[in-house]
């Protein structure tokens, strides 16, 4: 038997999970195809991103009295106070996974990938040249845009695409 080499390996791997993940998916949320991995309900020909917000954990310390001072009448101590120190982790905002709809791959067209560039353009946001390709530079305009609507993610929401007026409205 020959071994397979690293080089070849890796394109293999590579290959075969990028056949899973539409461009863009690495960073900013979990894709779900035909109804796999998908919020309870969603519609079985649906694509889908999960958000995940890490919960915040706040460490506090605080003095716990053990013992009283002694204090005489006259104010002078006889003994001090003893305190112990504890330290206890509270969750100050649990974890949050949101899911949202996105465009399927299918759905990504050069001509509908230039038409988010346009009108991130429009926006200030993207400032590189009208190609039809998800590329970097465009991820990084998607996640600008929909940044301050509390998604923080560069795989394009339905609802942001649908904001920008590049899909129709559903009655």
């Amino acid at each position: 038997m020959t071994p397979i080499r690293p080089f070849l390996l890796a394109a293999l791997l590579l290959g075969g999970l990028s056949a899973c993940t539409p461009p863009g998916a690495n960073s900013g949320g979990t894709v779900s195809r035909g109804g796999q991995q998908a919020p309870p309900g969603a519609a079985p020909d649906s694509c889908w991103g999960k958000q995940t917000t890490p919960a915040i954990i706040e460490t506090v310390t605080h003095q716990v009295m053990l013992q009283p001072a002694e204090v005489l009448a006259d104010g002078s101590v006889l003994q001090p106070a003893i305190f112990k120190t504890e330290t206890r982790q509270d969750i100050v905002r649990p974890r949050q996974e949101t899911w949202y709809e996105i465009l399927c791959t299918q759905d990504l067209t050069p001509e509908l990938i230039a038409s988010v560039q346009r009108a991130l353009t429009a926006r200030d946001l993207y400032h590189g040249t009208i190609s039809g390709e998800m590329d970097r530079a465009t991820r990084a305009a998607v996640r600008r845009y929909q940044k301050p609507q509390g998604l923080n993610s560069n795989l394009l929401s339905l609802a942001a695409a649908r904001q920008m007026g590049l899909v129709a409205i559903e009655d």
